[in-house]
């Protein structure tokens, strides 16, 4: 491939825009220059460590290494889903349930993608494990985060409903069923909504880097409906673990809806 060399001069010279956003901030008095700066600051501090640090990781090539970078990638993502959601469980309920979806469905995703289609020799290489790992955390974050937050505040605004069904006799599963399917149909949305719209409204972001560093638009489009699935894949378990262990944390073994487990319930 024929990849064009970024220069810092390059970089500088695209980061006018930014410029131009927080003037326009300014002109506007729409108070977001500060944060646009701020923001631009550690997007490229945190980029630039990472690359350093993937260049160190990529040259020693230890399974260990790449296993603790995973990891930690799978404790922040974790983190974030948890923190998203407008309602919250208490004892980080959130946060265990979000680590559990997130490890369990990007594991086996990426476990999947590197022992069939990809192939690399070994297996575990970080210059094919850990990027694979960063892109799925990346949609299956959104799908668990999209599922705690749905489940969790269709539960406390149908608190009513669901305890009337409940002292009816209708057992807890079946009554709240409806709720976790709602809430992975919510989980699912953006995803079919980015392979709809992918190749006719937009050329996907790993598609067009590859084109650009000289890969053949074939082969990147090959990498891209790969992608495609697997986040597919993974966001729908992510979603599903995310739903049913939510769910599983509301209720207790005599069936009772426990909403006291969540903040400010």
């Amino acid at each position: 491939m024929n990849a064009i060399s970024l220069t810092p001069l390059d970089l500088t010279i695209a980061a006018s825009l930014l410029v131009a956003d927080a003037l326009a901030s300014i002109v506007l008095k729409l108070n977001l220059h500060w944060k646009i700066a701020v923001s631009a600051t550690r997007m490229v501090l945190q980029l630039a460590a990472i690359g350093f640090i993937l260049r160190w990781v990529f040259q020693l090539g230890h399974p260990a290494v790449t296993g603790l970078i995973v990891m930690v990638m799978v404790l922040i993502a974790a983190r974030e889903a948890s923190a998203r959601p407008e309602r919250h469980l208490k004892r980080a309920g959130g946060f265990w349930i979000g680590l559990s979806a997130i490890s369990l469905s990007t594991v086996l995703t990426a476990l999947f993608a590197l022992t069939t289609a990809l192939r690399p020799k070994p297996w575990y290489d970080a210059h094919y494990a850990i990027p694979l790992a960063g892109i799925l955390l990346g949609n299956i974050l959104n799908a668990t985060s999209l599922a705690l937050d749905s489940f969790l505040g269709s539960i406390s605004r149908e608190k009513a409903a669901i305890e009337a069904r409940l002292c009816l006799g209708t057992g807890f599963w079946p009554t709240i069923t409806p709720y976790v399917r709602d809430a992975i149909r919510r989980a699912l949305v953006p995803i079919i909504n980015q392979m709809s719209a992918a190749g006719v409204v937009t050329l996907p972001g790993i598609m067009t880097g590859q084109i650009l560093a000289g890969l053949d638009p074939i082969e990147a489009v090959k990498y891209q409906i790969l992608l495609m699935f697997l986040l597919s894949g993974g966001s729908g378990l992510a979603a599903a673990i995310t739903a049913y262990l939510a769910a599983w944390r509301l209720t207790d073994p005599r069936e009772r809806l426990r909403l006291d487990r969540l903040k400010n319930a």
